[in-house]
C-alpha cells in the first residue's frame, strides 16, 4: 500500500488547489481504507466473487426441482424455509426487491415450497400469505413459469398454461420464431421447457402439500383473458395456443420425434464441463427437468453434473440455505480490479497480476449461440460467470478488456488476444448502431407479447447502458471518431435519449445507470462534452441530486416514469453519478463534491458502505437484483476518478484502426 500514499500525495497537491486541502485528504484516507478491504478479500487463485441476490423465487423453484426429483433431505429443506421466511414482509407477502410491494407470483412460489418443506395451511404465516393471494385473484393471476411449477405437482392444469410446441427447434435461425430470435436467457430456458411441456409430467404429493386452497373460486382452472379489444396480440396469441393446442393432442405428429431428438442434443451439447447450462437458474433448473421427464436418473452423469451445479450456486449460512439467480466472479472481479487501478494500486502489485492471469485465462475462444447471427466473428469474448462458454456477453468483455489494457501486462494477455476480444465486441455491434448483451439484433418486439412473455423478457435488443461501456472501450484503444463504428452507435444513442436528457439503464436502476454508462463512453471516445445533447444529460442529473448530497433510484421508475430518478441515496448510484459528472468534466462541481461528500459520510470504518437496496436489474420491472460488490466497488472508483481527474491514467496495449 505504500505506493498509495506516494501517488496519492502528489495527487492530493494538485487536487487542493480545486477542494481544498480538507477533502482531499479525506478522499485518500477514504481510497486506502477501500483498497485494503478489497486486498484483503481477494480469493487465493486472483478473482474476487461476492453474493448476487434476487427474490425467494429462485431458491422456491430449487426446492420443488428437488421435490420432483424425489431427492429428500428434510433438514436442507427446513434451512430453505427458514431463509424464504425471513423475507416476507409484515403484510405476509413476498416482494421481488427490497422495500417493493407484495408480489402474487413471489408469494405463491413461496408459499408452495413452505408446503412442501412441511408446513401446514393452518400455520399463520401461511394463513397471511394466503389472504393476499387470494384477494389478488389467486393462482390463476400469477406469472407463466409459476403456474408451470405448480402444474409439475399436478396443483394447476397443463391446458391452461401455454404451449411451446418441442417442433419450434425444426425452424430456421431466419424465421422470426427460431430459437435463435428469443433472447440468450430465455433461449437457454425454452429449449428445455418444450421437453417439459410436451410431456406433462405430474409429480404426486400429499393432500397437505398441495395449494389447491389458492384458486380464488371453485374451478380447478379459471378462465384465461383474451384481451380487452377484439383484436389485439394477446388474443391473437391466446387463439394460437388453441390450434397448437388441437395439433398437440392430434396422434399424428410427424415431425415431434424429430424434434424431441434435437432439442435433447441441444440440452445435452449446452452442458458445460462443470454441469451447468447458460450460468442462469432458469436455464440449469429447466434443463435437469427436461431430462429427467426424459428418463435420465438423477444418478446419470448429465442429471447429476447439474445438480451439483446447482449446488455450487447455494450459499449456506448457520440455518438457511438459499440459491443465487446467477453467480458474478468475472464481473466482479473485473470491476474491482477497474476500481483498484484507477485508485491507484500500481498494475504490477500481485493483486492486480493475479487478477491479470486470472482473468485472462477466462477468455472465451469458442463460438457460441451468438455466432448464428454473426458466422464471421471469431469469438474472444469473456463471459459472466466462472464457466459459461455458450454465452461471453459485452459488458463483461468490456470491462474486462478496460482493466487489462490499464495493466499493458502482455505476460496474462497477448496483444493478438486482445485485439481478437475487441474486435469481436466491435462485430457484435447491432444493426441499429448499438450493442446488446449476448446477442445482434435480437429485437422482435413481439415476442414480448406471446403468452410466455409476462416478464417483458424475450429479446436481447442494443440499449445505450451497453453501447456506453463498448464506446468506453473503444476510446480506451484510440478507435477512430470518425469510423463508421462510432458513428452509428453516436446516432443510436442521440435516438434513444429521453426528453429530459438522460439514458435508460437496461441492467443497472436506472436512470443513473444509464446516463452514466453513456456519458463515460462519449467522453472516452472524445467526444466535445459541451455539446447541448451532454448538457442536458448533466442539468438532469443536477436536477435530481438529493438533499443529503447523494443520489438514489427505486426499482419502481422502471414500472412507474413519475419515480424516476427519485429514491434514497445509496452508495452505488451515487457513484455513477459523481462519475458521469466526472466524465462531463463536472468533477469539481459543487453537485460531484456533495456526492464525494456523501460517500466520505457513509464509508464504514472497515473501507465498505452499506447499502439496502436493489440497484442492478435482471428484467426491468419484473426480476431485480442486489450485486453486494456494487456498494463497494463503485464508490471506490468514484473517489479514484475523483482524484485523477482531470489527469487520464492507463497505457495501452493495442491502437484499433478503422474499418
Amino acid at each position: 500500500m505504500d505506493n498509495l500514499h506516494l501517488i496519492h500525495r502528489r495527487l492530493i497537491e494538485e487536487m487542493e488547489l480545486e477542494c481544498g486541502p480538507d477533502l482531499a485528504d479525506n478522499v485518500s484516507e477514504a481510497v486506502k481504507k477501500s483498497c485494503h478491504y478489497f486486498i484483503q478479500n481477494q480469493h487465493q487463485d486472483g478473482y474476487w466473487w461476492f453474493e448476487l441476490e434476487s427474490n425467494v423465487t429462485i431458491t422456491a423453484e430449487y426446492l420443488m426441482l428437488l421435490t420432483f426429483a424425489g431427492i429428500e433431505d428434510k433438514a436442507r429443506n427446513a434451512k430453505i424455509a427458514k431463509y424464504i421466511l425471513k423475507h416476507q414482509r409484515p403484510d405476509g407477502t413476498w416482494a421481488i426487491y427490497k422495500g417493493g410491494k407484495g408480489d402474487i407470483s413471489a408469494t405463491v412460489e413461496a408459499y408452495f415450497a413452505l408446503k412442501l418443506a412441511g408446513y401446514r395451511e393452518d400455520h399463520f404465516r401461511l394463513a397471511e400469505a394466503r389472504r393476499f393471494i387470494l384477494a389478488n385473484g389467486g393462482l390463476a393471476k400469477t406469472r407463466v413459469f409459476t403456474k408451470i411449477f405448480l402444474a409439475l405437482f399436478g396443483q394447476y392444469d397443463w391446458k391452461a398454461i401455454p404451449s411451446v410446441p418441442v417442433e419450434i427447434m425444426l425452424l430456421s435461425h431466419r424465421l422470426p420464431f427460431s430459437i435463435y430470435s428469443f433472447s440468450s436467457w430465455a433461449r437457454a430456458t425454452f429449449v428445455p421447457l418444450s421437453v417439459v411441456l410436451d410431456v406433462k409430467p405430474v409429480k404426486a404429493i400429499t393432500k397437505h402439500q398441495g395449494v389447491r386452497e389458492l384458486f380464488a373460486s371453485d374451478q380447478a382452472v379459471e378462465p384465461r383473458d383474451h384481451g380487452d379489444h377484439l383484436f389485439s396480440w394477446k388474443r391473437f396469441f391466446v387463439q394460437i395456443d388453441k390450434f397448437i393446442k388441437t395439433i398437440e393432442d392430434s396422434p399424428v405428429r410427424l415431425f415431434r420425434k424429430k424434434a424431441l431428438a434435437k432439442a435433447l442434443r441441444w440440452i445435452l451439447e449446452h452442458q458445460e464441463e462443470t454441469g451447468d447450462w447458460g450460468g442462469i437458474q432458469p436455464a440449469m433448473v429447466n434443463s435437469t427437468l427436461a431430462l429427467l421427464v426424459q428418463g435420465y436418473d438423477v444418478s446419470s452423469i448429465p442429471v447429476h453434473k447439474g445438480l451439483k451445479a446447482l449446488e455450487r450456486f447455494t450459499i449456506e449460512r448457520d440455518d438457511e440455505l438459499c440459491l443465487q439467480s446467477c453467480i458474478s466472479p468475472v464481473w466482479d472481479t473485473a470491476l474491482t480490479t477497474l476500481a483498484l487501478s484507477w485508485a491507484g494500486l500500481r498494475e504490477t502489485h500481485p493483486v492486480m497480476t493475479n487478477a491479470c492471469q486470472w482473468l485472462a485465462d477466462k477468455q472465451i475462444f469458442r463460438k457460441g449461440d451468438w455466432s448464428v447471427k454473426k458466422p464471421f466473428v471469431e469469438p474472444g469474448g469473456w463471459a459472466f460467470e466462472f464457466v459459461n462458454n455458450w454465452y461471453p456477453d459485452i459488458d463483461d468483455t468490456a470491462v474486462v478488456l478496460m482493466f487489462l489494457n490499464r495493466c499493458n501486462d502482455q505476460t496474462s494477455l497477448s496483444i493478438g488476444n486482445f485485439k481478437r476480444a475487441v474486435e469481436w465486441v466491435i462485430g457484435m455491434q447491432g444493426k441499429d448502431g448499438g450493442w446488446a448483451a449476448f446477442d445482434t439484433d435480437n429485437n422482435l418486439n413481439l415476442l414480448n407479447r406471446t403468452p410466455f412473455g409476462d416478464l417483458e423478457a424475450m429479446i436481447d435488443p442494443s440499449t445505450p447502458d451497453i453501447t456506453g461501456r463498448a464506446l468506453e472501450l473503444l476510446g480506451c484503444v484510440h478507435y477512430p471518431l470518425s469510423g463508421k463504428v462510432i458513428k452509428k452507435a453516436l446516432k443510436f444513442l442521440k435516438n434513444t435519449q429521453e426528453k429530459d436528457g438522460l439514458w435508460w439503464g437496461r441492467w443497472g436502476v436506472n436512470y443513473i445507470y444509464g446516463t452514466w454508462s453513456v456519458l463515460a463512453g462519449l467522453r472516452s471516445i472524445g467526444e466535445d462534452m459541451t455539446k447541448p445533447y451532454i448538457r442536458k444529460a448533466v442539468d438532469g442529473l443536477r436536477q435530481f441530486r438529493n438533499p443529503d448530497g447523494g443520489w438514489g433510484e427505486s426499482c419502481e421508475s422502471y414500472a412507474n416514469s413519475h419515480l424516476r430518478m427519485r429514491g434514497n441515496s445509496t452508495a452505488s448510484q451515487t457513484a455513477w453519478a459523481v462519475m458521469a459528472l466526472i466524465a462531463a468534466g463536472e468533477g469539481t462541481s459543487k453537485e460531484a463534491i456533495e456526492g464525494i461528500r456523501f460517500l466520505l459520510a457513509r464509508q464504514l470504518p472497515d473501507g465498505t458502505w452499506d447499502e439496502e437496496e436493489f440497484t442492478a436489474t435482471g428484467f426491468p420491472k419484473h426480476f431485480m437484483i442486489k450485486y453486494h460488490n456494487y456498494r463497494n466497488c463503485f464508490p471506490l472508483m468514484a473517489l479514484g476518478k475523483f482524484l485523477w481527474q482531470p489527469k487520464e491514467k492507463g497505457a495501452f496495449v493495442y491502437t484499433a484502426e478503422a474499418e
